[in-house]
């Protein structure tokens, strides 16, 4: 974070100093964890579900802290009171400082000298943090770039994004995620964006949503209009509730797709032999030449085209010159752990970690991605858990795509946990028989019965929503022999 007084801290929260005089200085990073306070740090006590920062917050200020933002006032072990600014909502209080530091920070690009800031923000049902990792990579061959780590997409942890950066920040980008309408507001009230990307609108937190799809157009749509004045909206020209925004932006608006109409679009799409997507660029911004250039994926999954090209026209709108965008685009890697995260094991088996997240459209392209993969004299196995937050509409969802598995012809499906079983039943319906499914109970059944099933050549995908704890199972499965 830039240097601040605690007057100033104080200022931007409407909190109430106790133990600290204002004229302390704040020079270190605000962080939530108390493993990575610093010396001039500012230590943020959240109350979490199972753990309460406040427990922490004397380790903290022992380990340099000089400020603690709490919802009470808090001593040391000895009774000495501890350096706080009390707030009645220390997220909203995060939040508060965050708009204030962002604020600051757009002026001093503005003053004479001043690194040029331009926020970019990213939301979606499907390839939100994908798509902010490959834009951060593209960003950052141009420039300094601060980006979320994994997928610091709420109320805690944008702020705590936007808090990294200081004075020499060229872009700045965001993943913006929504559980229910409002959350895009707020998040985009903390940090108004200068370049906002919609990917996709999908079936992802249904239950938060209290309807269909339309909600969740509209809680999307949020984000296009929390743009600051001018700003540019990049939707996708291939998802039409997507599309349909553009009559909400407040300026520009860019197409990315596969179809005609898209101002940056992929053409001569194909798949090499290790699923990874090789296309040309095409890019033909308004007041802009068009350019073409060839990019080859590293990342797996015709479904990454999508995100790559979002990727493409947030950067070009950044700034940067197409060809250079391609180029990083070609050498841009899966970033956070549990996403189509590749690793071909000693022992001839291939494993294809996707366990961080999932829901149908998801789930839906990382088996495709599977099938390409095992094709042509491979055994695709497919390790599926539960879809969560999927609402009324969760059993019929995973019925669908238990279908979907017969369909694509995967030759071994273990369906893992009871909330995942009627994938089980829509590949029994759909023609599956015999040994093609199987059903387990939790993870370590399944850790056990893959132990013993596993052979060279196969190809395994582990993919479910992040609580039903599969990414535990990726991680043994990645650190097999």
């Amino acid at each position: 974070m830039i240097a601040l007084t605690v007057d100033q801290v104080r200022e931007a929260v409407a909190g109430e100093l106790v133990g600290v005089p204002g004229s302390v200085m704040v020079t270190g990073p605000v962080v939530s964890d108390s493993r990575q306070v610093q010396p001039g740090a500012l230590f943020v006590a959240l109350a979490g579900e199972q753990v309460d920062g406040h427990d922490f917050a004397a380790a903290a200020v022992a380990d340099g802290a000089v400020l603690v933002l709490a919802d009470r006032p808090l001593t040391s072990p000895d009774g000495a009171p501890l350096p706080c600014l009390v707030v009645p909502d220390v997220p909203r209080a995060l939040g508060d400082l965050a708009r204030d530091v962002l604020s600051r920070l757009r002026d001093a690009a503005e003053e004479p000298g001043g690194t040029p800031l331009r926020v970019l923000a990213v939301t979606g049902s499907v390839g939100k943090t994908t798509t902010k990792d490959l834009l951060a990579q593209v960003l950052g061959a141009a420039g300094p770039t601060v980006a979320p780590v994994r997928s610091f997409n709420n109320e805690i942890g944008l702020p705590l994004t936007v808090l990294r950066a200081d004075e020499s920040t060229r872009f700045l980008v965001l993943e913006m995620g929504a559980s229910a309408p409002g959350d895009l507001t707020y998040l985009t009230g903390v940090a108004p964006p200068d370049v906002a990307v919609v990917l996709v609108v999908g079936n992802a937190h249904l239950g938060g949503f209290g309807g269909g799809l339309d909600q969740v157009a509209a809680a999307k749509s949020e984000l296009v209009t929390g743009l600051l004045p001018g700003g540019v909206a990049v939707l996708n020209a291939d998802d039409e509730r997507v599309a349909a925004m553009a009559t909400l932006a407040p300026g520009e608006v860019v197409l990315f797709g596969l179809g005609d109409r898209a101002q940056v679009r992929a053409t001569d799409l194909d798949l090499d032999d290790s699923g990874r997507a090789v296309f040309t660029l095409h890019v033909a911004a308004p007041g802009r030449p068009p350019v073409s250039a060839p990019v080859r994926l590293r990342l797996v999954g015709e479904h990454h085209v999508h995100n790559a090209l979002a990727a493409a026209a947030a950067a070009v709108e950044a700034g940067l010159d197409p060809v250079q965008v391609a180029a990083a685009l070609c050498a841009a890697d899966a970033l956070s752990p549990h996403r189509m995260h590749v690793v071909d094991r000693a022992d001839g088996v291939t494993v294809v970690d996707d366990s961080y997240n999932a829901n149908p459209d998801s789930m839906r392209a990382a088996l495709k991605a599977l099938a390409v993969l095992a094709r042509p004299d491979r055994r695709s196995v497919a390790v599926l858990g539960e879809m969560l937050e999927l609402g009324p509409g969760g059993r019929e969802a995973h019925d669908a795509i238990g279908r979907l598995v017969v369909r694509l012809d995967i030759a071994l499906t273990v369906v893992v946990g009871a909330g995942a079983k009627p994938i089980a039943d829509g590949a029994a319906h759909e023609g599956s028989w015999g040994e093609e499914v199987v059903v387990v109970d939790d993870v370590d059944t399944a850790a056990r019965f893959l132990a013993e099933e596993l052979r060279a050549g196969d190809v395994v995908l582990v993919k479910s929503s992040y609580d039903a704890g599969l990414w535990r199972l990726g991680d043994l499965l990645v650190g097999a022999e």
